[in-house]
């Protein structure tokens, strides 16, 4: 099935993208949600997690304790590396299920670090890439997470620069300050340019 890699920073708007191209029939397949299901509670990536990391990194009722993970591996590079090691087999193992049982014109894989995980890009036939300036993002973590700038920032470096990211990409959607009858316009154009060449 034709497969789309949709990405972008953090704020940038992926989640309200891919809604509007679920509405327009495309199957979606998110792999933040699949992130979040294998660490939920007994979730496939806990038992290895806990025994990584310990039992105190796990929740009571058996889901990653995010808040303890976020911080250690925001301030240490080998943890990090310690848990994609554990999750990312499993999300990419999770997401080829979930495109293989897919149905729709296209299928689009919505991979937050689609640029800084090195392969995802071979396994789609384009990249989309939802844009927006650095200071949007910091404003609609901010607001949504309710983080702090310095917040917002340290996980902002950890990602792809928004140029990486451009200049990654066979298509791009701008979500600055766009209103959603503009933002529809250009879900729709990049839809029908999909549908095309998927050959739906």
């Amino acid at each position: 099935m034709f497969a789309v890699g949709l990405t972008g920073g953090i704020g940038s708007g992926k989640s309200t993208v891919a809604d509007l191209f679920a509405a327009r029939g495309a199957a979606i397949v998110d792999t933040d949600l699949i992130a979040h299901r294998i660490t939920a509670p007994h979730g496939v990536a806990m038992s290895k997690i806990a025994i990584e990391f310990g039992a105190s990194f796990v929740a009571p009722d058996g889901s990653l304790d995010r808040a303890r993970m976020r911080a250690l591996i925001f301030s240490d590079e080998a943890a990090r590396r310690r848990l994609e090691a554990i999750t990312h087999p499993l999300i990419r193992t999770e997401t080829e299920r979930a495109r293989n049982d897919a149905s729709g014109p296209y299928v689009m894989l919505v991979v937050p670090l689609l640029v800084e995980s090195g392969n995802w890009k071979a396994h789609v036939d384009r990249v989309l890439t939802v844009d927006c300036s650095v200071e949007t993002q910091i404003a609609r973590v901010m607001r949504r997470n309710d983080f702090s700038r310095e917040q917002v920032l340290a996980i902002i470096a950890r990602q792809a620069t928004r140029e990486a990211r451009l200049g990654a990409a066979d298509d791009v959607i701008v979500n600055e300050t766009t209103s959603v009858e503009e933002l529809r316009a250009q879900v729709e154009a990049q839809h029908r340019r999909y549908l095309s060449l998927a050959g739906a």
